[in-house]
């Protein structure tokens, strides 16, 4: 299968499969074959042991005719580019329960923007039932900080993008979490109250590429050791809205619908 053809829920079931533990139960999508095939000419064999995702809100391919270099600069530490889409409707809480359990929006039951704390089986549930320790970092009252409080996950809910990286970055360093999920927000928030290609946009966007270095900087360090993924994982795209001339997204548009996934790996080198 074409990786053009999948959705953004297929993230669910690839990372189980790279991490070697079971989809979550009730996922309907099938792990990409070619982020499979990647990761074990890297690992040579085995799994994933260690995995860092990276979740900027609202950065969709609508952003690669005006900042080309911010997708370079993701490739040039996660190189494997992967053309997905969306699910309809292109809001926050919908994809990111379709992209964290493998289902569409018409299993999980988030079918608009509300923040319910799902009941069905989630990534962070499966990595959990195979050992795994799963911390997620978000800005406080998000939508992942919502909807899978319900998980066996240590949760951090900071105050803004900057202590998340911060905190991500420190849980990085001390090792102890196998699965760490890093959530950022500010393009998003400027984009709706501006455009999407505003300079003030534009500027954020840039920040989150460079938060995403900086982790993937740390992944290397502390975590050389094992077999490392790396993904950079936006949930939609944006575009501007004609009554109103701000940024918005939750159409089943090009704009909105469409995603660019970035798969990085590292083999681990034991000393």
């Amino acid at each position: 299968m074409n990786s053009a053809r999948y959705t953004i829920a297929s993230v669910a079931p690839t990372l189980c499969a790279l991490m070697g533990v079971s989809s979550p139960n009730g996922s309907t999508t099938g792990a990409v074959r070619s982020v499979l095939s990647e990761a074990g000419r890297v690992f040579g064999g085995g799994s994933a042991e260690k995995f860092l995702l990276f979740a900027p809100d609202a950065m969709g391919c609508h952003l690669a005719g005006v900042r080309p270099d911010l997708f370079a600069s993701v490739a040039s530490v996660a190189p494997l580019r992967l053309s997905l889409r969306s699910v309809v409707p292109p809001k926050t809480p919908v994809c990111f329960a379709s992209m964290f359990t493998g289902m569409d929006p018409l299993q999980h039951g988030i079918r608009k923007y509300e923040k319910p704390v799902l009941t069905c089986d989630t990534l962070f549930d499966a990595l959990a039932r195979n050992g795994k320790r799963v911390a997620v970092v978000t800005v406080r009252d998000c939508s992942i900080d919502a909807i899978f409080r319900g998980s066996p996950v240590d949760f951090f809910s900071e105050e803004y993008d900057p202590r998340v990286t911060d905190r991500a970055l420190s849980l990085i360093a001390d090792g102890k979490h196998d699965f760490v999920l890093a959530y950022h927000q500010e393009y998003d928030d400027v984009m709706h109250g501006s455009t999407p290609f505003s300079d003030e946009a534009l500027n954020a966007a840039g920040n989150h590429v460079e938060s995403f270095l900086r982790l993937c900087r740390a992944v290397d360090l502390h975590w050389a050791a094992f077999n490392r993924a790396v993904l950079f994982a936006p949930d939609h795209g944006a575009h501007t809205d004609a009554a109103t001339g701000r940024g918005n997204h939750g159409d089943d548009i090009p704009e909105d619908m469409d995603v660019f996934h970035f798969w990085g790996f590292g083999k681990g080198v034991r000393r």
